[in-house]
């Protein structure tokens, strides 16, 4: 022992209770007391209590149902402390300043309980708001995609934290790191979307804003989970080890190495065989060792359970409980079954050593120290007036309206049928166009509980698309038909709305997906499909009005994409909005009129056929069409396409080498060398070349044309979203390092590989307006755990 180690032991021997002493270490805190704490007391901070179930009308998790009727008292459950609280607000209808104070109260009865007086965690779903009666609804992440703004989801994320802060939650259960594979998957929704890169910048993002506010973030799902089988939810996942690395990872690195996430929930779909509960390979090894994650490691919602019920890897509660600490999960949600008793026997037993547990419960402990909650004189009382307690204020009502109009996008205009006439005779059809909550997906709280609790309403101001163009475009004469619900096979209104159309200048149909869980909707958890055909009877309402020879706008407004290969050549035009939240009308209206100018990119394909399944992007050659096979995977509208109300042109492309000294640049334009340990620049130039202020998503492609493995026929490495006025240009610079080019090779292990590299600078992924060359040379290098994982980017102006 060091003098100054034996000169630390002193100064904390002096002290009575050192794990009361705000201004020591946390970790010397977390130390001493688990000295202090028997099994029991360490194994009560390993687990959550749910007082909701699903006998309150809301079976809100899957198989909740079996897994409820054996839990004790709360008196029972608390009384040597406990690690959560699940979901005191988002379980039912509450509202805010009597949650607040419900929280308050178990929050009293926890500490009075346990000798230690340790509070909980208390955490909420908080996906596309904070998850609770009354609280602004946020578009869902496939929106968030579609917006490709980084700045606004941490502005949405720092809006959710403080809503949750003021309620007294700790931790949050968002965001959703899952990159979308399948659309069939119900959820799509929830990522977002198909390219890696996107949903690690996004995610980070809001990882940064709801942590600035004292939240801890989770990051979902520990990994490859929408990777399963047929886009079946929960099923098996079997993915090769490249596309497990270079695909399903780098969210979750990127979220850990840049956004600092403190909480990760594993997946429950099995990996090769190997539930993620289980596994200490991904959740220790991996997770901690390479990825350096430091935080909780919480289980989803009766994960641990389910390695003994669904995946049979345990054969008792006990067996299974074992299973998960020795492999990484430090916390057991959102009941106690595994962590409590049959823990204590196991480790009574011999079983698992308590070092594990020790392990475990200082990781809870610390996150406790970490917020606050065991410093002297922290009040955890509700002081602040009812009417404060507003989770729906002015201020978060305007950033889901920016968000909801940036993800609106225009998939097809043919003739400028876009914006609609100010005078224009409408007939509006189809089952989303009078419903106001068609914007909201599974995990808004309408979707994810309302729908047991009918009579109180969504909590939140909301009208339907119908009522906001009447609002928008007061001299068009608009009349509405539904032609059929979203769901269920009744075709019998068909033929009314066919009449309503006939007499109109212009059909709008608004189409889409009804969203639930678990068999509840069309889109959402549990919610998948076997093909990408509108739901119900709306793609026949669809054929029928197209039919008819007028010009049809279609809108959609669904939480994955759906097959539209029949009818987009003889379509008018075409909006696609991905459950925009609670502003959501006013936003698809003020698009439709003109006042909105659409600047949304597609974060995900959409397919042709009813059968297609992704993917032509980040695909390699052999997944593109060709002459051995009879399918054709080209998508109907790429990854990254969405059109605008004015035109842009790309310019001066040039790519230069940056020497490691910060000085000039050297190279010529369209081509450049760099080392494998290089950074290039590549910018253009992006004008605004028509009669409208617009916005252009500036896209970064590379090709890696020769590789050790087949690579994709091009990725994003880097994108852009450019305000321009009218004639207005600006230079957009991406500082690109070679790390960016990096994957894993025939070894296993990741590489930047001297070559060719191809780079392409566009509007969608399928069009690149200008294209150049880097060389990368040198030595074939190994990227270690500092390595680059984002492009950042400039905006420069210039004069017209």
């Amino acid at each position: 022992m060091t003098a100054s180690d034996q000169a630390d032991v002193g100064v904390l021997s002096a002290i009575a209770e050192p794990w009361r002493e705000a201004s020591l270490p946390i970790a010397d805190r977390v130390k001493d007391l688990l000295a202090r704490m028997t099994l029991l007391e360490k194994l009560a901070q390993m687990y959550s209590v749910w007082l909701s179930s699903p006998a309150d009308g809301n079976d809100i998790a899957p198989m909740q149902g079996e897994f409820t009727d054996d839990i004790p008292p709360f008196p029972e459950l608390i009384r040597d402390g406990l690690g959560q609280l699940t979901r005191v607000f988002g379980s039912r209808p509450v509202q805010p300043a009597d949650g607040a104070a419900e929280l308050a109260n178990l929050q009293s009865r926890i500490i009075a309980a346990n000798r230690f007086g340790i509070p909980a965690i208390a955490h909420e779903e908080c996906l596309t708001g904070f998850a609770t009666w009354c609280a602004t609804a946020f578009p869902t992440p496939l929106a968030w995609g579609a917006a490709f703004d980084p700045e606004l989801v941490t502005e949405m994320a720092t809006a959710i934290g403080a809503n949750m802060r003021m309620g007294g939650v700790h931790q949050g259960l968002a965001p959703v790191l899952d990159v979308a594979r399948d659309p069939r998957w119900g959820r799509v929704e929830e990522t977002m979307g198909a390219d890696p890169y996107v949903v690690g910048v996004l995610g980070t993002a809001y990882v940064r804003g709801l942590q600035s506010t004292g939240v801890i973030a989770t990051l979902k799902h520990f990994a490859g989970y929408s990777g399963s089988r047929a886009g079946r939810n929960m099923a098996p996942v079997s993915v090769g080890r490249r596309e497990f690395a270079d695909v399903f990872l780098p969210p979750f690195e990127m979220a850990i190495r840049e956004g600092g996430v403190r909480s990760i929930m594993h997946s429950y779909a099995d990996l090769d065989g190997v539930p993620p509960a289980a596994d200490r390979w991904l959740l220790t090894e991996l997770l901690r060792g390479e990825l350096g994650f430091e935080g909780v490691v919480v289980a989803d919602y009766y994960g641990i359970s389910f390695l003994e019920t669904l995946h049979g890897v345990a054969g008792s509660p006990a067996q299974a409980a074992v299973l998960a600490l020795r492999a990484g999960v430090d916390m057991e949600l959102p009941n106690v079954r595994c962590y409590g008793k049959p823990l204590a026997e196991a480790v009574a037993s011999g079983e698992v050593p308590e070092y594990l547990v020790d392990r475990a419960a200082g990781r809870v402990l610390r996150h406790k120290f970490e917020l606050g909650l065991l410093d002297p004189g922290h009040d955890l009382s509700v002081t602040a007036p009812r009417e404060d307690f507003d989770f729906d204020p002015p201020a978060n009502r305007d950033v889901a309206r920016r968000l909801a109009e940036e993800s609106i996008v225009l998939l097809a205009n043919e003739g400028g049928a876009l914006p609609l006439r100010p005078d224009a005779k409408l007939a509006v059809v189809g089952p989303l166009a009078d419903d106001p909550l068609a914007f909201f997906g599974c995990y808004t709280f309408p979707r994810h509980v309302g729908h047991a609790h009918p009579d109180i309403g969504p909590g939140v101001p909301l009208v339907p698309v119908l009522t906001a163009l009447r609002q928008e475009l007061p001299e068009a004469r608009i009349e509405y038909s539904p032609g059929c619900d979203a769901r269920g096979d009744d075709a019998s209104a068909i033929p009314s709305a066919l009449e309503c159309a006939r007499n109109a200048d212009v059909v709008l149909a608004v189409l889409g997906d009804e969203a639930g869980m678990f068999g509840l909707g069309s889109s959402g958890e549990g919610c998948d499909v076997t093909d990408l055909r509108l739901p119900g009877v709306q793609a026949d309402l669809l054929d029928q009005l197209v039919e008819l020879g007028k010009p049809v706008v279609l809108v959609l407004i669904t939480g994955r994409p759906y097959a539209l290969g029949s009818v987009t050549g003889r379509l008018a035009a075409v909006v696609q909005t991905f459950f925009p939240g609670q502003e959501g009308a006013g936003a698809i209206a003020r698009v439709l009129s003109g006042q909105v100018v659409p600047s949304g990119k597609l974060p995900i394909e959409v397919p042709p056929e009813t059968g297609s399944q992704q993917f032509s992007y980040l695909a390699a050659r052999l997944a593109s069409r060709s002459a051995v096979s009879t399918v054709d995977p080209t998508p109907l509208f790429p990854f990254g396409h969405g059109l605008s109300y004015t035109t842009f042109e790309y310019s001066d492309l040039s790519i230069t080498s940056v020497v490691d000294d910060g000085g000039a640049p050297d190279g010529r334009l369209g081509r450049a060398s760099i080392g494998t340990d290089g950074t290039a620049e590549i910018a253009c130039t992006v004008r605004n070349t028509g009669d409208r202020p617009g916005t252009e998503v500036v896209q970064l492609y590379l090709r890696d044309p020769v590789a050790q493995i087949a690579r994709p026929v091009r990725f994003l490495a880097g994108f852009a979203r450019v305000d321009l006025g009218v004639g207005e240009c600006r230079r957009v610079v991406f500082s690109l390092h070679a790390d960016r080019t990096s994957f894993h090779g025939v070894a296993g292990t990741r590489i930047v590989e001297p070559g060719l590299i191809e780079v392409g600078l566009g509007s969608s992924s399928a069009d690149l307006r200008l294209a150049g060359e880097l060389e990368l040379c040198g030595p074939e290098r190994h990227p270690g755990p500092d390595r680059v994982l984002t492009t950042p980017v400039r905006l420069l102006v210039l004069e017209r």
